[in-house]
């Protein structure tokens, strides 16, 4: 009976600190999803393109960093109205994900910027993104290159 009452009361403790990050605190849980992702061809005589997909996260967390192998440089971007002009800024700060909510990264909204992309890209392509997060593990997504369907 005293060890029945002992792992009922040592369990909880146990668990607490598998959930305890580096710092000891408790960390937040969040697994990413990623769907539909594509990426247009790149134009004529340019090296970058953008890129798009919906994301969802089941906790709170937030899109720091972007890679591909086939780009020198990833970007995050936000793409806004300013003064009658369609400005892109990097969000340097990466993309706030909100708990089980689908975050569309779409044309004209925010979007993940290929620089410096090392071969023009075609429809009918793939393209490798690793995508990281604040909270969730990395996920691999590969995208169709293609042009976005009329909505």
């Amino acid at each position: 009976m005293k060890r029945l009452l002992l792992v009922g009361l040592l369990a909880p403790v146990a668990l607490s600190a598998c959930s305890q990050g580096p710092s000891g605190g408790s960390e937040r849980v969040s697994v990413a999803t990623a769907s539909e992702a594509f990426c247009r061809p790149t134009p004529n005589g340019r090296q970058m393109t953008g890129c798009y997909l919906t994301l969802r996260t089941t906790g709170p967390d937030r899109l720091v960093s972007v890679s591909s192998p086939i780009a020198g440089r990833v970007e995050i971007h936000e793409s806004k109205i300013e003064s009658g002009m369609m400005m892109m800024t990097e969000l340097k700060a990466g993309l706030p994900l909100p708990a089980d909510q689908p975050v569309e990264l779409k044309p004209g909204g925010n979007h993940i910027m290929l620089l410096g992309v090392s071969e023009p890209l075609t429809a009918g392509q793939t393209v490798p993104l690793t995508l990281r997060f604040e909270v969730a593990n990395p996920i691999e997504v590969v995208a169709e290159v293609r042009q976005p369907t009329a909505e």
